[in-house]
């Protein structure tokens, strides 16, 4: 698989030198991925440009890796201008995998993701002294 690795403290950006993510590109990309893991990333940009077709195996691990990131709370970012590819990708329906026309937008997409996850962890607001008093209800 050829490709460029750019490590940013909140990402990492992999541009893909490749026509097609089929035949030995999506297991490499897995391979990858997975090292990117080991190293505590959590959120992949994906540079998808010279990419005009996926097969069953890379469908398969965009899913895995999407998964992946989202199970650490991360974000895949899929990067292209392709308007064919990129129908193909949304058309794949993987639940949170962004797909953007640029770098820029996609790194924005990260940082947006990351204060959404600080934000939905942080408390509610309510204390354990804020409950005093109050009862369940027997009714439904």
């Amino acid at each position: 698989m050829n490709y460029k690795l750019e490590k940013k403290e909140q990402f990492v950006y992999i541009e893909l030198e490749e026509p097609a993510f089929a035949g030995e590109v999506p297991v490499a990309f897995e391979e990858t991925a997975r090292e990117i893991f080991r190293e505590g990333y959590h959120n992949l940009i994906v540079n998808m440009q010279p990419v005009k077709s996926v097969d069953t195996a890379g469908i398969a691990i965009l899913k895995k890796i999407n998964w992946l990131c989202a199970n650490d709370l991360g974000l895949l970012v899929i990067v292209t201008r392709d308007d064919d590819f990129m129908d193909l990708l949304e058309d794949l329906k993987i639940p949170g995998m962004e797909v953007l026309p640029s770098k820029e937008e996609a790194i924005d997409a990260v940082f947006m993701h990351s204060l959404e996850n600080e934000f939905g962890a942080g408390d509610d607001g309510y204390d354990d002294e804020d409950y005093d008093n109050v009862s369940e209800s027997k009714e439904p």
